[in-house]
């Protein structure tokens, strides 16, 4: 139940900021140049990521599995360091928040300065295409890495499914950007995770068996934590001088 849990879990959160982030994009595109463009967008990004993983899914069959564990591991471990680290410069103001509704006002604009050109559907539409191309990559990555070194890709993909069906929802609600999430904490947490499971993961590769099994995963997590917010501690006072020192 451990290893479900948290595979579920870290498939639902990686994947609801990577997906709250294409919904940003793709509602500018619906509201600012209609929804054909932007649902056609959103359809044929689809297609070709069902493509992708009918493609390259089947392969990680083939490859022993220490191997898919070493890799994916190490993987793992340098994309949940980038979440972590981008988190914890955003938590002590080296580099701003990400702010959905700055976003969406970007890119806004850009679609409105766009609407004199013949091709400003096709434009909108490719900009849609694009978002979800970019995020839903993210997310096969993350369903992959997080699910298939234990035989739980399903639970894996079940949370990213979840994730998807909540920010839709929730945004055809709401009808604007999810503004109000915590996306920052969410990477926080998120770059927590991905970085234990490929702790985890890398050494099982190399042949370690780990005490408590499973259970180390809740330790690692638990150390990172901590290992996460000495440095927070530790930088926090130095971007307070540069503050003092800008202004």
């Amino acid at each position: 139940m451990t290893a479900i849990l948290s595979t579920f879990v870290a498939a639902f959160l990686a994947s609801f900021v990577e997906v709250v982030e294409a919904f940003t994009i793709v509602l500018a595109v619906g509201l600012t140049r209609g929804w054909r463009p932007a649902i056609l967008g959103v359809v044929v990004a689809l297609v070709l990521l069902v493509a992708v993983v009918l493609i390259f899914g089947p392969l990680l069959a083939a490859i022993p599995i220490h191997l898919v564990q070493f890799v994916v591991g190490t993987l793992l471990i340098l994309f949940g360091m980038r979440w972590l680290r981008k988190a914890i410069l955003r938590q002590i103001g080296i580099i701003a928040l990400r702010d959905e509704e700055k976003a969406f006002a970007a890119e806004t604009a850009e679609l409105q300065g766009q609407s004199g050109d013949r091709r400003a559907d096709f434009v909108a539409g490719l900009a849609a295409f694009k978002a979800v191309v970019l995020e839903g990559i993210e997310v096969i990555f993350i369903v992959i890495a997080v699910g298939t070194t234990r035989g739980l890709t399903l639970y894996a993909a079940g949370g990213a499914v979840a994730a998807v069906v909540l920010v839709a929802i929730v945004g055809a609600i709401v009808h604007r950007p999810l503004s109000k999430v915590p996306e920052n904490t969410l990477k926080y947490v998120v770059g927590l995770m991905l970085t234990s499971f490929g702790i985890f993961w890398t050494a099982e590769g190399l042949g370690a068996d780990w005490p408590g099994g499973d259970f180390a995963l809740l330790g690692i997590f638990a150390l990172m934590g901590l290992s996460a917010f000495g440095v927070r501690r530790l930088f926090a006072p130095r971007s307070a001088r540069i503050e003092e020192v800008a202004k």
